[in-house]
This record gives C-alpha cells, sequence and structure tokens, in this order.
C-alpha cells in the first residue's frame, strides 16, 4: 500500500488549510513476476525448484536444462538431436531485463555462456536484478561461477571443499531476525524439528548475511544487496531432501518460496522497513531491522507538529510503538532512513471540501417552499446586512427583498400568565412551619402527663 498526499499552497485569504490536500490509498499490486531457472544438469533436486515456481500464479517461468554439455563430442550429427540449442543470446542480452530473478541451479562454466554474458548479468543485479545460486560440489571446482565475473557480486567464495554429511540446517541469529527464515515451521526448538541435509559446498562468507548455516557453523544460505539489486546463495543442492519426506522432511515450500519472493523485493519480506497503520485515534508502528536498538520514531502531525516515540521490542527483528494521533489527517513517520505514512480518520473529511458557504446550494429548495437562500455578508471585507425577521401566518410568498418571514405554527399557545408576590410565599411557608411546631409541642406535652 502506498499514500500518496496532494496539495497546492495555501493563499493568505484561506479560511482553512485542510482542503487545499487530498489523500489517496493506492494497493499497487505487480501482475506477473518473470522468472529465469537454469539447470545445469539433470539431477534429484531439480523438480524441486519447477514445481515450486510452477505452483505460484504470479511467477511465469522460463525453465532450461543443460543435457549436453560442449565438451561431449559422441559424433552424433546436429540435426539428428532432438535438443534445442540453449538461445544464450537472446536469453542474457536481449530480453535479460525482462526477468525478474535469474537461478542457477547446479550450473557450472561449461564454455556455453561466454564472459561477456556473466558481465551482463552483474550489470543486470546491480541495475536492481536479482540473482539465486543454488550450488553443488561443482561450485568449489574449476568451473565455478566464482571464478566467473560472477564471483565480484556473490557474498562467498568456496575454499575447495565439500562436506558429505548428516546435518541439520540451522537458522543463525541474524536468520531469527531476518523476515526469509524467522519463525521457520520446526525452528523453535533446538536441534531443529526437521530432517538432516547430506551435502555442504564449504565457502568463506564475505558479505551480506548468513542466515542459516551448517555443520560446524559455515555457512550455507547467504543473502546480500548489490547496488540496487540483490543475490542469494545456497551451499547445498538437498533442499528437496525436505520436499520428498526425508527423514520428516522440512519446510521447504516456506523458505525457498520466502527465499524467491524476498530476491523479487516483496516488501512484506524487507530486512530494514519501516510499516505504520491507524487504529482508530491511534497509530501503530512497526520497525523492522537486524540491528539491536533502533533510533526512536518521528511523527509529524498535519499541522506540521514534531514528536518523537521509542520502540519496544516485539518478536526478533521486530520492534513496535504505539501512540495517540493529536488530530486527524495524515501523519509522517520517519527513522533513520526510512519513511511511512498512517492516515488517521477520514481521508477526506466532507465538512473541509467546501468551507466556504454557497447560498446556491439550498436555493432551488428554499424557492420551491417560497422561502429564499441568501447572504447577509458580502465578499471583500464589506458590511453585513440582515434582512428583517417577520412572523407570516399563512399564504405562498415567505421572503421579500430585505424581509424573511416566519410561519407562525401555533405548534406552541400562551393560554394565560398570572404573577404572584414573592413574599406571599413565605409567609404562608412560615405558617406551616409555625403549625409542625405547635403539633411537636402538644404532642410532647401529652406524653409527658401519661409518664407522670
Amino acid at each position: 500500500q502506498t499514500v500518496v498526499q496532494l496539495a497546492v499552497a495555501t493563499a493568505e485569504v484561506e479560511l482553512a488549510d485542510r482542503n487545499t490536500m487530498a489523500v489517496v490509498e493506492i494497493n499497487g499490486v505487480r501482475d506477473r513476476l518473470r522468472v529465469l531457472l537454469v539447470s545445469g544438469e539433470p539431477h534429484a533436486g531439480e523438480r524441486t525448484w519447477r514445481n515450486l515456481l510452477k505452483s505460484d500464479s504470479a511467477v511465469d517461468l522460463v525453465h532450461f536444462t543443460i543435457l549436453r554439455p560442449p565438451e561431449k563430442q559422441d559424433g552424433t550429427p546436429i540435426n539428428e538431436l532432438s535438443l534445442i540449442a540453449f538461445p544464450t543470446r537472446e536469453l542474457f542480452q536481449v530480453k535479460i531485463k525482462d526477468f525478474d530473478l535469474i537461478i542457477f541451479d547446479r550450473y557450472a562454466n561449461q564454455s556455453i555462456l561466454p564472459l561477456v554474458y556473466f558481465d551482463n548479468i552483474v550489470r543486470y543485479v546491480r541495475d536492481g536484478g536479482a540473482l539465486l545460486i543454488a550450488a553443488g560440489p561443482e561450485y568449489s571446482g574449476a568451473q565455478s561461477l566464482a571464478r566467473t565475473p560472477l564471483g565480484q557480486i556473490l557474498p562467498a567464495q568456496p575454499d575447495g571443499s565439500v562436506f558429505d554429511e548428516a546435518y541439520r540446517a540451522r537458522v543463525s541469529e541474524p536468520g531469527k531476525r531476518h523476515p526469509v527464515t524467522r519463525d521457520l515451521p520446526g525452528s523453535e526448538v533446538e536441534p531443529p524439528r526437521w530432517g538432516e541435509w547430506l551435502r555442504l559446498v564449504g565457502a568463506r562468507a564475505r558479505s551480506g548475511s548468513t542466515v542459516m548455516t551448517g555443520p560446524g557453523d559455515r555457512p550455507l544460505l547467504l543473502l546480500a544487496r548489490e547496488q540496487k539489486g540483490r543475490v542469494a546463495l545456497f551451499l547445498s543442492d538437498h533442499a528437496w531432501l525436505w520436499a520428498r519426506g526425508f527423514r520428516d522432511g522440512g519446510p521447504h515450500l516456506d523458505l525457498l518460496r520466502r527465499l524467491g519472493h524476498w530476491l523479487m523485493k516483496e516488501p512484506d519480506l524487507e530486512e530494514e522497513a519501516l510499516r505504520a497503520s491507524a487504529r482508530g485515534r491511534n497509530i501503530e508502528i512497526e520497525r523492522q531491522t537486524l540491528g539491536d536498538n533502533p533510533a526512536p520514531a518521528t511523527i509529524t502531525a498535519p499541522d506540521g507538529s514534531v514528536r518523537t516515540v521509542p520502540f519496544e521490542p516485539g518478536r526478533p527483528g521486530l520492534f513496535v510503538a504505539r501512540t495517540a494521533a493529536s488530530e486527524f489527517g495524515l501523519h509522517k513517520i520517519t527513522t533513520e532512513n526510512l519513511t511511512a505514512f498512517a492516515s488517521v480518520g477520514p481521508e477526506n473529511p466532507r465538512e473541509l471540501m467546501e468551507v466556504v458557504s454557497d447560498p446556491g446550494k439550498l436555493q432551488a429548495l428554499a424557492e420551491a417552499t417560497g422561502g429564499s437562500s441568501r447572504r447577509i455578508g458580502q465578499e471583500n471585507g464589506s458590511g453585513v446586512t440582515i434582512p428583517r425577521i417577520v412572523p407570516v401566518r399563512s399564504g405562498r410568498q415567505f421572503a421579500g427583498a430585505d424581509w424573511i418571514g416566519l410561519r407562525i405554527s401555533d405548534s406552541g399557545i400562551v393560554r394565560g400568565v398570572s404573577i404572584s408576590p414573592l413574599f406571599v410565599g413565605l409567609i404562608g411557608l412560615a405558617i406551616l412551619f409555625g403549625a409542625l411546631v405547635a403539633g411537636w409541642i402538644g404532642e410532647s406535652g401529652r406524653r409527658f402527663k401519661r409518664e407522670a
């Protein structure tokens, strides 16, 4: 949701400045997301990525699998192959900017893509695109993508090791605050309540956030920003074990779907975000951050007054603040370099849409009933002219040039008026009080004689 306020300059003779602006709330929906998935070779986990992306109705998937690498020379004529040629130029030069996300799944540098195309991918990411590397053993070898121009934007460099052992993936401390991995089902206990993976590619983290770790606290999933774009590096090709239910499986749908949508800039998955909403006359502010102590929120009211509100810890990575709004209108909330808006009360109050009286609004109704609608004060500071008020009992005309009639309906009639002097009431009250005292004294005397 985006809140837009349109305003014009306020003139000196304005009666109110609230009617010089209008607030519009716009819900933006991105129609379709285009994803390019390139699988370097057929493997057990290939279907997991394909099924996940195909099941999302908001995703248009283009998927290529390299079935015949260039180094395979078996003498088969090209015209006898049923495979189609990999359209490298069309995908990575002509239409690369049409994709919201590019995924390399167990892809090795097999001379299929010239180095100039990797340069195109680097520029694509830095200009706002997204790249995901789902790495297998090839990432640690001589054909690793880290040895191409992509290495300058990847958040970790391979160290040449591959660990083939059973382990449980764990959410790191930064991962517990990151929206991609926070509250993953099964991560609330130790060890996590999900199945084991059997492979990890060794690498040294150099940028971004390590949100999941493997054996020996080695990096498993890294997320990084590269100028305007985003990069994710998955250092294992065994996420499919969760999808197949290996040893009770795991939350592969939650993890992989969040990962894909974070890369495609889903607003709800931003790791640094400020959100504000109005609940009646109260403003609720939510701060999502990977830090520990976010700066207080600064609230600017519609009248220009400024105040600060501190945040209180909520869930990991989330801080909240609540405060009462001083007035209706659009409030601006800022903290550090983030800004949010909250519209309190009616967006555009009807009583402030036209603050200048207009006799023409009621002219037709007044004339239809024999009356009139007129202004008693003229513009430019001239004097006020009040017409005479004349009682009228009957007739069809109830207004004239200098008078306005009030029809006598006889709904209330005074039949008479009586006046009583004030002292008559006081004398009667004194007589009544004396009679009460005399009766009390008489009763007290008879009671005394009986007792004697």
